[in-house]
C-alpha cells in the first residue's frame, strides 16, 4: 500500500550517481519532483521503465520536475545502467533498503521493491501516486497527467 496523497513525503539522505549525497529536503528544497522507485537494475521491467522516463525527460524538464530513481542496487551498478541507457536523470541507492520501507514501496514478507512512483511538490507533499508493479509503462503516464492536471511548480 502506497503512503497517502496529501501527506508529507519522508526525508532520507542516499548516494546518487551524481557523486554528491542526495537529501530530499536539501538537494530538492522548493522543487517538485518524481521519486520513482524500481526493483533492479536492468532487469526487462525496470529497463523499460528507465527508458520511458528517459524518452519522456523533457516533459518533466520543461516543467522543471527531475525524475529520481530509487532502488537497492549499489552506485556502481547504478552507474553502468545510466551509462548504459543514457538516462538523463539521477538514480539513488538504497542498499539497506529503509527509504524503500519508508515509502511503503516494499512487498511484504518477501522484501521485493514494489514498482511504485511518487509526484511530491515544492512542499514535498505527496500530491500523486502510481503504484503497478505489473506496468512499467503506466508509471510515466500517470504522472505526466498528474502534471497537467496540477501545477506542481507552485
Amino acid at each position: 500500500m502506497a503512503l497517502k496523497i496529501n501527506t508529507q513525503a519522508p526525508d532520507f539522505t542516499l548516494a546518487s550517481t551524481s557523486g554528491e549525497g542526495f537529501t530530499l529536503s536539501k538537494t530538492m528544497a522548493g522543487k517538485a519532483c518524481i521519486l520513482y522507485f524500481y526493483p533492479k537494475d536492468f532487469t526487462m521491467g525496470c529497463t523499460a521503465e528507465a527508458c520511458e522516463f528517459r524518452n519522456e525527460f523533457e516533459e518533466f524538464a520543461n516543467v522543471d520536475v527531475p525524475i529520481l530513481g530509487i532502488s537497492k542496487d549499489d552506485i556502481p551498478t547504478h552507474l553502468q545502467f545510466k551509462k548504459q541507457y543514457k538516462l538523463p536523470f539521477e538514480l539513488l541507492a538504497d542498499t539497506s533498503g529503509l527509504v524503500t520501507k519508508m515509502y511503503d514501496a516494499i512487498v511484504p514478507i518477501i522484501g521485493y521493491t514494489k514498482r511504485i512512483t511518487y509526484l511530491l511538490n515544492p512542499s514535498h507533499q505527496i500530491i500523486a501516486v502510481y503504484d503497478n508493479m505489473l506496468y512499467p509503462h503506466g508509471h510515466i503516464a500517470a504522472m505526466i497527467k498528474a502534471i497537467k492536471l496540477q501545477i506542481v511548480t507552485k
